[in-house]
């Protein structure tokens, strides 16, 4: 069996944010779109409020969708462990991500027993007009 091969596919993660996180909007808490062998992709519906000054997804918005696409990466691979948590986030913003609907592309670097890995593409017009890319690393219980 691969070591990478995920416990939990896109609706079992779905279910269980949406009950991990019951005060989050359920039209705008980003979903996982998709679960394979190290990997997730997760979407982010657009909403208005997301934009900055300039018209552009705000960087705090994509941090947060980083964030968010990691934690689904973990559990997908580890199981339902409410309490694994961010103990860093490291973004580049690499062109300003144009309104519409946010990606995020989450694949394993490392999968300890203590600490996973995670590397974050992030776009909202094509995956090689990539917005930002992010290094997000989470503490497993």
């Amino acid at each position: 069996m691969n070591p990478h091969e995920p416990k939990l596919d896109a609706a079992a993660l779905n279910a269980f944010l949406s009950g991990a996180f019951p005060e989050a909007d359920a039209d705008l808490m980003p979903k996982v779109v998709e679960v394979a062998a190290g990997r997730v992709l997760v979407r982010q519906a657009f909403a208005s409020r997301a934009l900055r000054p300039g018209g552009l997804i705000s960087g705090p918005t994509q941090m947060a969708l980083a964030d968010m696409a990691a934690y689904a990466l973990v559990l997908a691979h580890i199981g339902e462990v409410a309490m694994a948590v961010t103990t860093s986030l490291t973004i580049h913003f690499l062109r300003g991500a144009k309104p519409g609907d946010l990606h995020a592309e989450a694949s394993l670097l490392k999968l300890g027993r203590r600490i996973a890995t995670a590397d974050i593409l992030i776009w909202s017009e094509s995956r090689q007009r990539a917005a930002a890319k992010a290094t997000v690393a989470y503490a497993i219980p």
